[in-house]
């Protein structure tokens, strides 16, 4: 959520960002929603301390039945009616929260402009892209094997499901294995393991809500949500806070299971598992000041990376421009893995600085050393990586002309020192 102060001081910053976006909002209506919610807020405020004063006296002349106890009645009678009344278009001012909740964070100084993703800037690549002559795609591969699974289990789950056997299975718990220890053991993050179910609540804080509702399964009671990506839980581990400086960054990691609708990828990647209504997802969360968000994000970004050096897979890295940005995101990086079976790259991983945008909403500060004031923390997220993506990047990379599967030197202790994955 963005700061109204900062709207209504920069009201020409705020519409040519946003403009860079390809949103557009009216000002001017923003601005006069919040004058008038903030002169309703201040009359509030101010029947309310008459009321505490009155109510004060009519408690010292309680007993009395005086002329002055029964006129002072009257008056706190006629301020709660009025305070009905200013709480009753308060709420009728809900309309600039509705507005507010529903603008995306600011782009970053420096992410390039564009409309879609053909408009991303390439950062940097690592590895040579392969085009093997005799490469499959994942599902074929893995139907070959006999042990990935799409028919039997679309009979008990329907469609964009998958079930894994044998070797695969054990290779998905491989990857898992191996990203939590690299980013535990080599990048400072503490292994986390959050509920997949969370409230609405915790949904708004981290900008799913309201934005994003119709991408999320919800519980028949309303109460509670499927987490889209583990950020969800992470981020909402510091909501409602005051965490001291000497605290930050704090650094989460987590494998979850994760559940997304997909309602707006019909017809996309309906075969395989690129998209699918459950997958899971290695996440990385960090929170930390203004002043360290931008380095954080550097190191986040190694960490995605370093997976995809250690299993020797090429990728590249590309900033996203201002109309490809998630709505949280004041800056994001995609890693896209080269997929020979697909002849081109696929995102493997998002990480996004989204600076005090999610704060503001979930209410998490920090107090520097010696201070009075709080100031907003930095949130930031990525995906370290999406381990159903690795292993078809695996499959399709370490792919033989046979059929037969590599496997990655640093998984081998994993899979208890197997080589290759063969149809038994």
């Amino acid at each position: 959520m963005l700061d109204i102060k900062w709207i209504r001081e920069n009201k020409k910053e705020f519409n040519e960002a946003l403009s860079k976006r390809g949103i557009k909002v009216d000002v001017t209506e923003i601005i006069k929603l919040d004058e008038e919610k903030r002169q309703l807020t201040t009359l509030i405020q101010e029947f309310q301390q008459a009321k505490n004063q009155k109510s004060k006296k009519l408690g010292s002349l309680k007993g009395t039945l005086s002329r002055e106890f029964e006129d002072i009645k009257r008056d706190v009678e006629h301020i709660n009616d009025k305070l009905l009344e200013l709480n009753s278009a308060l709420t009728k001012k809900d309309t600039l929260q509705d507005i507010l909740d529903n603008i995306p964070n600011l782009p970053a100084p420096d992410v390039p402009y564009g409309t879609d993703e053909s408009m991303n800037k390439l950062i940097r690549d690592f590895g040579k892209p392969t085009e093997a002559k005799f490469a499959k795609e994942h599902f074929d591969l893995g139907r070959d094997l006999d042990m990935m699974d799409f028919e039997q289990t679309a009979k008990i789950s329907g469609s964009r499901f998958v079930t894994l056997k044998g070797d695969l299975a054990r290779l998905e718990r491989a990857l898992i294995s191996f990203m939590l220890d690299t980013h535990t053991n080599d990048f400072g993050f503490e292994e986390m393991s959050p509920p997949a179910l969370v409230r609405p609540e915790a949904m708004y804080n981290t900008g799913q809500l309201p934005k994003l509702a119709d991408d999320s399964y919800v519980t028949h009671d309303n109460k509670y949500r499927l987490i889209p990506t583990g950020e969800v839980p992470l981020t909402n581990m510091v909501a409602d806070s005051i965490l001291k400086r000497e605290e930050l960054p704090i650094k989460y990691v987590a494998y979850t299971n994760c559940f997304r609708s997909e309602a707006g990828s019909a017809g996309k990647d309906t075969r395989g598992m690129i998209r699918n209504h459950q997958f899971g997802k290695v996440e990385l969360v960090t929170i930390t000041t203004p002043a360290e968000s931008e380095l954080e994000h550097e190191h986040m970004l190694g960490a995605a990376e370093e997976i995809l050096k250690r299993l020797e897979i090429p990728y590249r890295v590309m900033m996203l421009c201002t109309g490809d940005m998630g709505f949280c995101a004041k800056k994001t990086y995609d890693i896209e893995v080269w997929l020979p079976g697909q002849n081109k790259y696929r995102e493997i991983s998002s990480v996004s600085n989204c600076g005090d945008f999610q704060a503001r909403r979930m209410k998490a500060r920090y107090k520097e050393i010696n201070a009075k004031e709080t100031n907003f923390v930095h949130t930031l997220n990525g995906s370290g990586l999406a381990v159903g993506r690795t292993l078809v990047a695996v499959l399709e990379n370490y792919q033989n002309e046979d059929g037969s599967i590599r496997i990655p030197e640093v998984l081998i202790p994993y899979m208890n020192g197997k080589t290759v994955i063969e149809k038994g």
